[in-house]
């Protein structure tokens, strides 16, 4: 049966390179004959893969689009490609995606073996950055799948947890029922339910470490106001670390929303909308504002986040014009 299986999930592989595939280029792969490569397709048919037959002599076999999505089977050089991209993706800012990639990327690194974590944190420590790039703070992946599959199986999660260098409080370690990953700008941030403080608590992933799940399940408490992403907009809003930065942007309501609606209020404005957005990372705003591709100007901005808009590109260097004049 072992052989069985094995060979079943080669054949798989093979056919999931989307090229039409004759019975006998199967065979010589698989090193089997032509009459097993046919009982093997009917297997993954009854499993659900659509493989289709096509006949005449330059037939074969090739596998179609299904309307479901059964198992894929990659290989390493795919495995550790797949870890890196979904890391890069789960840093990055589009609407959705952050926390899709954080659910795959915990799928992965569960069954992955440990030789090829470590190849995919190498490639991780040896990329480079390129100049003027806004690098999101580093968070473990190990850290990242450990909280989000303690979300995902609502089990209590210990941790140690540095607050910030201007908070003036030491470091501890934190029991916590998890409830939620929320991306705010290039940030994680962990919602989650402090047990010795009895109240709901939002923790920066990027500061949080040793991350342990416990045995002991729980029920999931209710969040004030009934939505995790608002409650965490609004714990951060006004904090000793935030900024605030409002600025007109010369394009539709409607248009900005759909862009950084999460992250941000956009309210209408004479000369399109007025945008308010509260982070602790001058570099987002950038980022964030310059991703719109329309005009803006500052309304309220602080210093440290011209300091990281100075020379950054013509439509910035104009904003930061208007506001000072």
């Amino acid at each position: 049966m072992a052989d069985t299986t094995t060979r079943t999930l080669k054949l798989l592989a093979l056919l999931q390179a989307h090229r039409l595939w004759s019975a006998v280029e199967l065979a010589d792969r698989l090193e089997t004959t032509e009459r097993t490569v046919r009982r093997d397709v009917e297997r993954l048919r009854d499993l659900g893969y659509p493989v289709q037959s096509v006949r005449g002599s330059g037939g074969g076999y090739q596998l179609a689009p299904g309307g479901s999505l059964p198992p894929l089977v990659v290989d390493e050089e795919e495995a550790v490609a797949i870890v890196s991209a979904l890391r890069t993706a789960a840093h990055g800012s589009a609407a959705g995606m952050a926390e899709a990639s954080v659910r795959a990327l915990a799928k992965v690194m569960q069954v992955l073996p440990p030789r090829l974590r470590r190849r995919a944190d190498a490639l991780r420590a040896m990329s480079v950055l390129l100049p003027g790039e806004q690098q999101a703070p580093a968070v473990d992946a190990e850290t990242l799948t450990t909280v989000a599959l303690a979300c995902r199986d609502a089990t209590e999660l210990t941790f140690d947890y540095a607050p910030a260098p201007r908070a003036g409080r030491a470091s501890g370690t934190r029991r916590t029922e998890p409830l939620r990953l929320i991306p705010v700008g290039r940030r994680w941030y962990l919602l989650a339910y402090d047990l010795d403080r009895q109240d709901w608590r939002t923790f920066r992933l990027d500061r949080l470490s040793a991350a342990q799940p416990q045995k002991r399940r729980f029920a999931p408490r209710a969040v004030p106001g009934g939505d995790p992403a608002a409650y965490v907009r609004e714990s951060l809003r006004g904090g000793r670390d935030q900024l605030q930065v409002r600025a007109v942007v010369h394009a539709e309501p409607e248009a900005v929303r759909g862009r950084i609606g999460r992250w941000s209020e956009v309210t209408e404005h004479p000369d399109g909308c007025l945008v308010t957005m509260q982070t602790d990372d001058p570099g987002w705003i950038a980022l964030a504002l310059g991703g719109l591709d329309a005009d803006y100007e500052f309304v309220e901005v602080p210093a440290d986040v011209v300091r990281a808009l100075r020379g950054r590109n013509v439509r910035e260097a104009r904003a930061l014009y208007l506001s000072e004049r």
